[in-house]
């Protein structure tokens, strides 16, 4: 399948196609042009596989360590070979977003709360949306896909372009 122009060059549009799929995945929505959407839908379907297909793929290791003067062991959780390969992968697409502060919290527990998360977009992406389409697809009993839904919302005053919602189910 050949991927549409969209009137730019290539650089500018993998950067306009990148943003919009990060936006759509931090969001779960965006309003843009019809055949944006659809480049975008496809972006973010494919990413999304990526995740479901392999966010189980972990690996357990106790190591011992020194706190306090006492040997305690500690239970980590790493990634597997191929979590960390789709994580890198979808890296690579995706930019990065940094959490936001919520209303009325202080700055100590916003860095209480994100302190050990380096990419949330990304944690995002394994850790809500990979389990909830991994079930929603096993309750289907069909395969992966079907993550997106765009609705289109008419035409945009100004220049005419068909405008749409792209939307996570």
């Amino acid at each position: 399948m050949e991927q549409r122009k969209l009137g730019r060059p290539t650089d500018q549009r993998m950067a306009l196609l990148r943003n919009q799929t990060t936006t759509l995945l931090w969001y779960g929505r965006i309003e843009t042009t019809y055949e944006r959407a659809k480049e975008v839908a496809r972006m973010a379907e494919k990413l999304l596989t990526k995740a479901i297909r392999t966010y189980l793929d972990t690996q357990k290791k106790v190591v011992e360590r020194k706190e306090n003067g006492k040997d305690v062991k500690v239970e980590l959780v790493n990634d597997g070979p191929q979590k960390l390969a789709a994580r890198r992968a979808i890296m690579r697409v995706l930019y990065d977003i940094p959490e936001m502060r919520q209303e009325k919290e202080s700055k100590q527990s916003y860095r209480e709360r994100t302190h050990n998360i380096k990419h949330p977009l990304v944690e995002k992406i394994f850790n809500e949306y990979a389990p909830k389409y991994d079930k929603r697809a096993k309750d289907n009993n069909n395969n992966y896909g079907g993550y997106t839904k765009i609705s289109k919302i008419g035409f945009r005053r100004g220049d005419g372009a068909e405008m749409a919602i792209i939307e996570l189910v």
